[in-house]
């Protein structure tokens, strides 16, 4: 069955190795360059023309869900290997390290975890989704007592935005840094490290129009 629910015909042998060889090279192009990534690049890359291209995916997003898929699928699995953790603080812990890791390793999926693409249902489904285990993760750890009570959702947003910047000044000087940013926050996110502070998490809104605002940008 296709995205649509229509059912799709099996590809001819050819047009499925051409098909294969978009996906792969859109995702050594997207997790170089992010997902903003040339398409002509990608159809060279694959030794098919632009026209074959679009063919197979109409759109830059419908390439951007094949190539992503099994990362899609890695990051979900971690998500709830991290629930089934029996002690809360070390599945918030390795939600953030699996979430980071994934990031740090693929430019195009840090484009994708920290944005949102308005016109693709398929894609606001995945980030509600992953929205939700961020929400599941973090609510056990509060209830636990263990992770700060105004620790918010959005505040673990802002976090991959930042982590993001990182990523991009640090990656080929200091592959790792990322997680001594990363674990010097998760001290500051304990409770007992809970202070006072001045400014009020972001609205669900507020965090939904900056990740739209992220995607428009570029």
């Amino acid at each position: 069955m296709g995205a649509n629910g229509v059912e799709r015909r099996p590809l001819r042998r050819d047009a499925q190795e051409r098909r294969d060889r978009l996906v792969e090279a859109a995702r050594r192009e997207f997790a170089r360059h992010g997902v903003d990534a040339s398409l002509e690049k990608i159809a060279r890359e694959a030794g098919v023309s632009i026209g074959t291209l679009y063919r197979h995916f109409p759109t830059r997003m419908d390439l951007l869900m094949a190539a992503f898929r099994p990362r899609l699928d890695e990051f979900m699995a971690g998500a709830a290997e991290a629930l089934a953790i029996e002690d809360p603080w070390d599945g918030f812990v390795h939600y953030l390290e699996n979430l980071f890791a994934m990031q740090a390793g693929d430019r195009g999926f840090n484009d994708f975890l920290s944005r949102r693409f308005t016109d693709n249902a398929e894609t606001e489904r995945i980030h509600d989704q992953m929205c939700r285990h961020i929400g599941d993760v973090l609510a056990r750890a509060q209830d636990a007592g263990r992770v700060r009570a105004d620790l918010s959702q959005g505040d673990i947003v802002n976090l991959i935005w930042s982590n993001g910047r990182m990523i991009d000044a640090t990656s080929t000087t200091a592959p790792n840094a990322w997680r001594r940013h990363l674990h010097l926050m998760l001290d500051a996110y304990r409770a007992e490290r809970a202070h006072p502070i001045p400014e009020p998490p972001m609205t669900d809104q507020q965090l939904y129009d900056a990740m739209v605002h992220l995607s428009q940008v570029d």
